[in-house]
Formats: structure tokens, C-alpha cells, sequence
């Protein structure tokens, strides 16, 4: 069975995300959808990453893509968790990407492959910064 079958319980991301402050790390947490980042808010992570699935990895950016995922999901988490803050993550690969996840209320963004596969990292960064 795959992870979205039996998703953690909130007691253990709570737990997690505790063990995880305990030590000095702060958590960041990955919600596919608005339900997921709603339940996951109880755990008041330091960050909740919403990121579809299907756009993680691919050409299309959640904010393009799926807006109401980022605006639905930023309102769900701060009626749970005010101070929690709220990442957009899944096809995030430009200044464009980052300035509408913002747009849209979210923090900031969360990137892996945007960078790690990009022919000059250093280059997909400071793309990626110039949409702050």
C-alpha cells in the first residue's frame, strides 16, 4: 500500500514535529491538497509545504496549475495554526512561480528539482530569488 492509502495520523506528525523543536530543527511539513494541510496545521509545524503529488517534479507550477490549492490551503492553515507558515511547493521553477505563490498568500517556496537537475544550480537560485 502506498503512503496516501495511510497517511500519518496527526498524533505522529504532532510527535514528530515536537521531537523535532525538542532538538532545534524546525519541521516542515508536505500536504497534498487543502484537506491534508488543514489536519496537518494541528501539528503547528514551524512550515506546512503544499504540494500536489502530480505536479511535484514537473513543468507545471502548483500556482499556475492549481491556485485554489495554495489560497485554500494558506486560509485552512492559519485559522488552525496562525504562526504556522505556509510553502508552495511542485513545479516551482521560476521568478514567475515564486511571485505568484506569493501572490497567493503563501510564504515562500519549496524547491528540489528545480534546482538539483538544472544544468547550472547557481543560476536556477538566483532565477528563483529574483521573485522575492
Amino acid at each position: 500500500m502506498n503512503h496516501s492509502e495511510h497517511p500519518l495520523s496527526g498524533v505522529d506528525v504532532g510527535n514528530a514535529v515536537r521531537r523535532l523543536e525538542n532538538l532545534g530543527l524546525v519541521a516542515v511539513v508536505c500536504a497534498r491538497d487543502v484537506p491534508a494541510a488543514r489536519r496537518l496545521a494541528r501539528s503547528h509545524p514551524g512550515y506546512l509545504a503544499v504540494e500536489p503529488p502530480e505536479l511535484i517534479g514537473g513543468d507545471r507550477a502548483v500556482s499556475s496549475a492549481r491556485p485554489d490549492v495554495i489560497t485554500g490551503s494558506v486560509a485552512a492553515v492559519h485559522r488552525v495554526a496562525p504562526r504556522t507558515r505556509v510553502l508552495c511547493g511542485a513545479g516551482v521553477h521560476d521568478r514567475r512561480d515564486v511571485r505568484r505563490a506569493l501572490e497567493l498568500g503563501s510564504d515562500g517556496v519549496l524547491v528540489a528539482s528545480a534546482v538539483t537537475r538544472a544544468a547550472d544550480p547557481k543560476a536556477a537560485l538566483e532565477e528563483l530569488l529574483a521573485g522575492y
